[in-house]
């Protein structure tokens, strides 16, 4: 029988019927495809789950025993019904079956195997809907050595409603007993010194393990074998960012005449990391930057003192935002910070695709010409048509709302230009070595002196409904004093769609949220409209779903002071800058991210004027749900947010989809749990490439590193 090698195809594998069940299950394409997706966990036969502590409405695989089979015609239809009751001992769950009678003559009462469905609910009592099995062949349990079954390991994988657990085992153990021996991603000295098994070993030993004492030592390999991939592949990204040259952008009068009159001392983080950009500017290959800071720190001021520099030899900087409210806002204060003599030199240029086609045509030919030198804009900054003159940095503005390709398609516009990320949104330090590994990175702690901080406080309207009412009427006091509010919601309609659908997802539905949204932007404009107390304050609402013209007239009238009380979705998470307001209530605050309501947070309290945080949530104390707006409640650090965000969401939801390829693909790594491992790979990788940059004498390496990244990143890479 013809081998396989990790690069087969699921076709040649397992044919085209087969091969095409797994990858519209898992997107599996290749064996290395299907062989990355492990097992969950591993079960024992005579080994029961407990059935008590199974979740409703989630797709399960669980080992039980059939205590009884009945067979009963329909009352309202012809045909019949067989129902099926497993039990672990404790707990039973019945499967149900129409029209098929010859299930109770292979389910009888004693025999024992893996059953998958979804657990279901019916007369109060727990089922299994539409369910798959497969029985332990207990018939031929003693010609094959009884007692070394028993311990034998059964691998349980991931399963979907179309592909059960044993599906995958089966397609696994067919594909192994006909691979080639790996070859292996870590060096062999490396491996040996760290007591590691080798990549086949631990692969084959993973799938199929002949008892539970094979299961971890295979995974510690294939986990370091993760890390070690990953940081090489990053590594050699930062690498082929630093074998290129970049224009020197050495500073002059311009910064000088902008230092001049800026009204306020730079906080020491702030001059510590401008001199960092300001020496990554004028050196041999281009800057890739991340700078990270709180809220109100003065990312902007940093990356406007770039722009300058950069501006100074003649060359453009694009910044790309993600939201066209908050490019409008960018544009707004650049100018309003350059001041009146610097702005007309350089120019800051709004480029969206809401502005109207002569607009928008103008200011294409202000950046095509170099007549702009300051760049702001969304998506539109990627177009095929829109071109430089000399485009010598881009900044990226919230790198979690863009991706990696985004990113080296707005580098592309420019020759080598320098990259300058930022986000408000603390990342842990293991997060930054595994997502943004190939990028340096700084940290603005401090912020400004003068701001009145903020106050935060959880309504929790499942213990005291009452609060609801108060929260309202805080609102209207805060006014009363001249202020004025932000309100946010989870959707623009929740009897319409439930979600805000021009706006990310929210967090990840977690235990005693709400089945649904029931406080969108229109109902509670509806509401507040009906409370006597408003009759005489202003209200607007503000979502993504407005035309641009009209979100970014919205936003104006509120930062002067127009509006009282803006009800909006999350389009007003970042960037944001009204000093007069005062007031931030949440609404169903469980349904948005530890981060995001961080984000969120720091809209108010950012002049001399008092921030009150209000976090309105119905989930029950003690709940994950309930937790993590309590841990907002509890500290505004945000890089301590950071890691409970971290803790309470787990790596894969935040490294987030958008950051592409490896970056969110982990496996068997976790970037908490495994930040030792993650700092020895890099460390390794590090070695390792300063004497082989170009993997000729690790070719495992080599392959592993090609298919993990796959061909969107390597063309990335290419590019730099």
């Amino acid at each position: 029988m013809a081998s396989l090698t990790l690069d087969s195809s699921l076709v040649d594998a397992l044919g085209s019927k087969t091969a095409g069940v797994f990858e519209r299950a898992f997107g599996a394409l290749t064996v290395a495809d299907l062989l990355n997706h492990y097992p969950r966990r591993y079960a024992r036969r005579g080994e029961l789950t407990p059935i008590a502590s199974l979740p409703l409405g989630e797709q399960v695989t669980i080992v039980a025993e059939v205590r009884s089979v009945t067979s009963r015609p329909m009352r309202q239809r012809s045909g019949s019904i067989v129902e099926v009751v497993i039990s672990d001992g404790v707990g039973a769950l019945t499967l149900t079956f129409f029209n098929q009678k010859w299930r109770a003559d292979q389910l009888r009462v004693g025999r024992q195997g893996i059953f998958s469905g979804k657990v279901g609910q019916f007369k109060g009592h727990q089922q299994l809907a539409h369910p798959d099995y497969e029985l332990f062949d207990d018939e031929d349990a003693a010609r094959l050595n009884a007692q070394a079954q028993q311990h034998t390991p059964i691998p349980i994988y991931p399963a979907t409603s179309t592909v059960a657990s044993w599906q995958v085992q089966k397609a696994v153990a067919d594909i192994l007993e006909r691979l080639a021996p790996i070859a292996d991603p870590l060096p062999e000295d490396f491996r040996r010194t760290h007591d590691l098994s080798d990549a086949d070993t631990a692969l084959r030993r993973l799938h199929a393990p002949q008892e539970f004492e094979d299961i971890e030592p295979a995974r510690a390999a294939l986990r370091m074998q993760e890390a070690f991939v990953l940081q090489t592949g990053l590594l050699q990204q930062r690498q082929a960012v630093r074998d290129m040259s970049a224009t020197a952008r050495a500073p002059g009068d311009l910064l000088t005449r902008f230092d001049a009159r800026l009204p306020f001392e730079r906080t020491d983080d702030q001059v510590a990391v401008g001199d960092v950009i300001a020496r990554d500017l004028e050196g041999a290959w281009p800057m890739n930057r991340l700078v990270q800071g709180e809220v109100g720190s003065g990312k902007t001021l940093v990356a406007l003192r770039a722009m300058l520099q950069v501006a100074q030899s003649g060359g453009q900087s694009a910044l790309i935002a993600p939201t066209e409210v908050l490019a409008a806002q960018h544009v707004r204060s650049i100018a309003k910070m350059l001041g009146p003599d610097l702005a007309p030199e350089l120019m800051p240029t709004l480029l969206t695709g809401q502005l109207s086609a002569a607009e928008r045509r103008k200011a294409a030919l202000r950046a095509a010409s170099g007549q702009a030198r300051i760049v702001v804009g969304t998506h539109a900054l990627l177009s095929a048509s829109t071109t430089f003159a000399d485009l010598g940095l881009v900044v990226v503005d919230e790198q979690h709302r863009f991706g990696v390709e985004q990113r080296e398609t707005l580098r592309a516009k420019g020759t080598a230009p320098h990259v300058l990320v930022l986000t408000a949104t603390p990342i842990p330090r293991t997060v930054a070595m595994t997502v943004f590994g190939d990028l340096d990175v700084s940290t603005i702690r401090t912020l400004p002196t003068g701001r009145a901080g903020i106050t935060t406080h959880v309504a929790p309207l499942a213990e005291k409904p009452g609060w609801f009412g108060r929260v309202w009427e805080r609102a209207a006091e805060e006014v009363a004093l001249g202020r004025q509010v932000f309100v946010v919601c989870a959707a623009i309609d929740a009897e319409a769609s439930g979600k805000a659908q021009d706006e990310p997802e929210a967090a990840p539905v977690l235990e005693g949220e709400q089945p649904r949204t029931r406080w969108g932007v229109v109902q509670v404009a509806e509401l507040l409209a009906s409370l006597p107390p408003y009759a005489g304050i202003r209200v607007e609402i503000l979502h993504g779903k407005m035309p641009g013209e009209q979100k970014d007239a919205v936003m104006q009238a509120f930062a002067r002071g127009e509006i009282d009380v803006l009800v909006a979705t999350t389009v007003v998470e970042v960037g944001v800058d009204v000093p007069n307001a005062s007031t931030m209530i949440i609404l169903e605050a469980d349904r948005f991210g530890v981060s995001q309501l961080h984000q969120l947070r720091g809209r108010v309290g950012r002049g001399a004027v008092p921030g009150l945080c209000l976090l309105v949530t119905e989930a029950p104390e003690g709940t994950p749900a309930r937790s993590r707006v309590d841990a907002v409640a509890s500290t505004t650090d945000g890089f301590a947010l950071a890691e409970v965000d971290l803790e309470l969401r787990g790596e894969g939801d935040v490294l987030g989809d958008a950051q592409s390829g490896a970056r969110s693909s982990l496996r068997l790594l976790r970037v908490v749990a495994d930040a030792d491992i993650i700092a020895l790979a890099r460390q390794a990788a590090e070695d390792l490439l300063e004497t082989d940059p170009a993997l000729h004498a690790h070719p495992g390496l080599d392959d592993a590193l090609r298919r993990r990244l796959g061909t969107q990143e390597r063309a990335a890479l290419a590019k730099n």
